[in-house]
């Protein structure tokens, strides 16, 4: 982003750099051995053997717990979507949310590395295998990190997912302090104190997350005493991370899009561009030179749509108001 910058030093208004989303992976690593899953279900349940009706069982013990809760909180248990994107599906159940507060709970068929019990009448054992079991998504609204999901299987051993998003744990901790900001999906198109918000990203820590994840993986999977908890928690692995510079720029500059002045970004690089861009983006993931195809072509169409702006800019005439406002 450094020559998309250079090349627009003066309708850049300011720049943050954080990290956008995060997904972390939870799972109880002495399960990844099958004969420790049955040490423990011999030493604290006093099962055996771990047949296929015994995991049938907690499965469904677990989807009962669902279904009872969720009319407790309030939060309907729907199908996933199929072709719509699932935050913007869910944007509706959040307009009203509590902190600390489950909307929706989200069910899909998604893949799963499974534990299934061999055999037959008390000759068991136990394999992990890939399956495609029905999931469960929890979107909620956290108290600090604002809106996030879980996602748990509901098989033993409960592997399970969280995403977070630092864009939110931001805008929570700026209102704390009283800053004023402006928050627009994964970006700030406006903010009071730019050089604290740059501080409050830089001082996410391991922490942050670990405290957030633990929380709600403990709350979705009650299946574990507090006794056995000391032996088989959910540990958290880094599955994937996003970091984004977003630039917002002045109200009415207008900005080529990067592909044109060299920067080096991605398919998703920019959103938006002269015609409505509040900011640009790029996730280091895909810090990759643009492939041609339709990324291409638009970015083309708003620079050819932009001439006659950058025409008059040029012999320094004179442009009037509303044609500075398209």
């Amino acid at each position: 982003m450094n020559a998309f910058r250079e090349h627009h030093e003066n309708s850049i208004r300011f720049g943050s750099r954080c990290v956008d989303r995060i997904l972390l992976n939870g799972l109880i690593q002495p399960f990844q051995q099958p004969e420790r899953v049955v040490g423990f279900f011999n030493t604290y349940r006093e099962w055996s053997p771990v047949s296929r009706a015994v995991l049938r069982d907690i499965a469904t013990q677990y989807k009962n717990w669902v279904t009872a809760h969720a009319t407790r909180w309030g939060a309907p248990i729907l199908e996933a979507p199929a072709t719509e994107r699932r935050d913007r599906f869910v944007d509706p159940y959040f307009r009203r949310a509590e902190p600390d507060q489950i909307v929706v709970v989200l069910k899909a068929r998604e893949p799963a590395r499974m534990l299934v019990a061999i055999g037959k009448d008390d000759r068991w054992h136990l394999e992990y295998k890939r399956r495609w079991p029905d999931q469960y998504s929890f979107h909620l609204l956290d108290r600090e990190w604002g809106r996030l999901f879980v996602r748990v299987c509901p098989y033993f051993p409960f592997s399970a997912r969280v995403c977070l998003n630092q864009h939110h744990w931001l805008a929570n901790r700026l209102r704390a302090e009283g800053i004023a900001c402006r928050q627009c999906g994964n970006a700030f198109l406006t903010c009071g104190d730019p050089p604290r918000l740059q501080q409050l990203a830089d001082s996410l820590t391991t922490r942050d997350l670990e405290r957030c994840a633990r929380k709600w993986v403990r709350a979705l999977v009650p299946f574990f005493t507090p006794t056995e908890r000391r032996v088989c928690e959910h540990r958290l692995f880094v599955a994937q991370v996003e970091y984004c510079e977003s630039v917002p720029r002045n109200r009415f500059a207008v900005m080529c899009p990067p592909r044109i002045c060299g920067a080096r970004v991605g398919t998703r690089g920019w959103r938006g561009g002269a015609r409505s861009a509040g900011h640009i983006s790029r996730s280091l993931l895909t810090a990759t030179p643009t492939m041609p195809g339709e990324p291409d072509r638009l970015a083309r169409l708003v620079w050819d749509r932009a001439r006659p702006l950058r025409w008059l800019a040029a012999h320094r005439v004179e442009v009037p108001p509303l044609l500075r406002a398209r």
